[in-house]
């Protein structure tokens, strides 16, 4: 047998059958461990949700103003 021939058969055993296991257990187990967020990421979370409230709001008022001092501030300017 040919030492490339001899090679080949456990690389490719080597990528059919391990490889594939290993990486999906290897990123199993990192999907489980990155999951959990600690506490101050959560506050952090909340923080930035907050936050993204009151942006809201203030584009809702000032359409809102737009809407009843310029009417016609959605419509998209014609090209001449």
């Amino acid at each position: 047998m040919e030492l490339a021939t001899a090679l080949m058969i456990p690389t490719v055993a080597f990528m059919v059958l391990v490889a594939p296991i290993w990486l999906i257990l290897h990123y199993r187990s990192k999907r489980h461990h990155g999951s959990a967020l600690s506490d101050r990421e959560i506050a952090e979370l909340e923080a930035l949700a907050d936050v993204a409230d009151q942006l809201s709001e203030r584009v809702r008022t000032l359409e809102a103003i737009l809407d009843s001092e310029v009417p016609s501030w959605r419509k998209p300017e014609q090209a001449p």
